[in-house]
Parts: C-alpha cells; structure tokens; sequence
C-alpha cells in the first residue's frame, strides 16, 4: 500500500471515529444511540411496573412507593387496587403498598406484572430470613445494601420463595392454593384465581382484619427462611 492511500485511509477511519463519538454522545450522563436512543451509564433502564394491592379486598387509593437499587416510582391505586408506573431506574425493586391498616410489600425482579399482597409479605419475610433479617431492615436497608439487592435481582430466589410460601401454607392451614404464581399473574378482585386463594386464607387465619398475615403465618415463614438461607 502507497503512502497517499494509506494516509487517506487513516483520514477516513479518523473521521468515522469522530463521527462515531457524536452519535455515541452524552446526554445527562447517558449513552445515546442516535438522538433518542439513550441508556443510563449505571444501568437504569426504562422500567413498566403493574399489578394488584389486594387482601381478599381491594386496597382502593393505596399508596404504591416503588424503591429500586436506584430510582424508583410512586403510584396511587384505582377503585380495584390496580397500580401501575413507568420510570427509570435499576433493578431490583422493593414495592410498598399502604392503604388504611395494612402495609404490604413486593418485589420486582424485572418489568411486567408484580402483585402486592398477604402472600407477597410473606414471600419476602421468607426471603428476609434467609437473609438474616426482617422485612422492615430489609426494605429500610435495601438500596444500600448489595447482598440484598442481589437476592431480589435473582428470580431463582424470588421464585423459590415464592414456592416455600405456597407449600408452607398449605401445610400448615389444611388447604390447597389455586394459583401457585401469586407474585406476577394478573388478577382482578372478586373474581376467582388469586383474590379467592387470598379469601381462603382469610377464613382460615392466615391473614388477620386488617389484611396483613396472621403472627403465625409471619412465625412459620420466618422459621422456614431462617432453615435455608442463602
């Protein structure tokens, strides 16, 4: 190769780099892709969050704080307890739902449908134990804390939580749960699927008057976490 071309040949890759670094430009601390293609340099995505706050009724008007490992949302719940929120944030997400006497949590490992309910509470005193800790450290602590964020973030831990919940349940109220994915199927209270598994558990103790899981309920998952921890 020549001098000339190869010099021409530098020219040219020198300015498809420039060119590159414009499109590959910074805009809020984003990478763009393009003029509206953007990613958060921490890894913040544009997250959609829905789901149901739920107790065997609707938790109408709750409100809904969605706390990720950085950002989050707020939401308000309609007349049946539907909740949902689009925002940027990085996964996962801690999700309180507080409406009259209950507060209730969740977790969302990813976008899509993640219900808050007495299942979802225990869900997460399960997961609080194999941590170590309660509910309340837990969520309080959350985005400072790595080794938490990494359980929930992992949707193998999540759903064997999940499953230890259903058995444990079970087990122990005499009775058989009729959707097993409570966390991220959709439902629509009063209507028979998860509103009703929530009814049955109602009637047989597991979750008081206020909608919150009974002391027992709370004990045994607690116990059941602390058995397997991670």
């Amino acid at each position: 190769m020549n001098t000339h071309r190869a010099r021409s040949l530098r020219l040219v890759a020198g300015a498809f780099g420039l060119l590159s670094l414009a499109t590959l430009s910074s805009c809020g601390g984003s990478i763009c892709l393009g003029s509206d293609n953007c990613f958060d340099e921490s890894g913040a995505q544009t997250i959609s969050i829905s789901g149901t706050a739920a107790t065997g009724r609707a938790l109408a008007s709750a409100i809904i704080n969605i706390d990720c490992a950085d950002g989050g949302a707020n939401a308000v719940s309609d007349s049946g307890g539907n909740y949902s929120a689009t925002f940027v944030a990085l996964l996962p997400c801690v999700i309180t739902a507080t409406a009259g006497g209950a507060t209730l949590h969740s977790a969302a490992f990813a976008g899509g449908t993640f219900n808050t309910t007495p299942e979802t509470e225990l869900m997460l005193v399960y997961l609080a134990s194999q941590l170590g800790t309660d509910v309340g450290h837990l969520i309080a602590n959350f985005t400072s804390n790595g080794r938490y964020q990494q359980a929930l973030e992992s949707g193998t831990d999540v759903f064997a939580a999940q499953a230890a919940v259903v058995a444990n349940l079970q087990q122990q109220y005499k009775l058989t749960l009729g959707v097993p994915m409570f966390l991220t199927t959709s439902f629509t209270v009063g209507q028979a699927g998860i509103d009703s598994d929530l009814a049955a558990l109602a009637k047989a103790g597991a979750i008081d008057a206020n909608g919150m899981p009974d002391a027992q309920a709370v004990a045994l998952l607690s116990q059941a976490g602390a058995a397997h921890p991670l």
